[in-house]
C-alpha cells in the first residue's frame, strides 16, 4: 500500500510551482495590449527597447522613457506630456511570463490603485 501522506505532499509541491518570470525576454520587442474602456475593447500597440517605449493608441503615437528598477519592474515617463495626467510616471510590474507574452500590473506612481493586463508579443 502506498503512503497517502507522501502522495498528498507531492501533489501540494507540484500545485505550488512558482509562476514563470523571464522578464529579460520582454525588455525589447513589439507587443499589443487590449483593455475594455467604457465598455469598448481598445488596443494599444507598443515597441520597447531597454530605454524607450513607443505606443500607438487610437492613431496617436506617444513616446516614453523606460527606467528599469529591477528585472521585472520599470517606470514609464511620457516624453511629450500634453496634459497634467500625462506628466505622472507609470509604474509597471511584470507578474508572469510565457511564450506568448506577459501578465503585468500598472498604475500611476503614488497611486495605490493598480490595473492588471496581458501584453502579447507581435511578430
Amino acid at each position: 500500500m502506498k503512503n497517502p501522506i507522501a502522495i498528498l505532499a507531492l501533489l501540494a509541491i507540484i500545485g505550488c510551482e512558482a509562476p514563470q518570470r523571464n522578464c529579460q525576454d520582454y525588455k525589447n520587442g513589439q507587443f499589443t495590449y487590449t483593455a475594455i474602456i467604457n465598455g469598448e475593447e481598445k488596443t494599444t500597440i507598443f515597441k520597447r527597447n531597454e530605454g524607450l517605449e513607443i505606443a500607438i493608441f487610437e492613431g496617436v503615437t506617444d513616446s516614453s522613457s523606460v527606467k528599469w528598477i529591477n528585472d521585472c519592474e520599470y517606470i514609464l515617463k511620457n516624453l511629450n506630456p500634453k496634459t497634467k495626467a500625462d506628466q505622472t510616471p507609470i509604474g509597471i510590474k511584470i507578474l508572469t511570463t510565457n511564450s506568448k507574452g506577459y501578465t503585468f500590473e500598472y498604475g500611476a506612481i503614488g497611486d495605490a490603485k493598480k490595473i492588471r493586463g496581458t501584453a502579447l508579443i507581435l511578430p
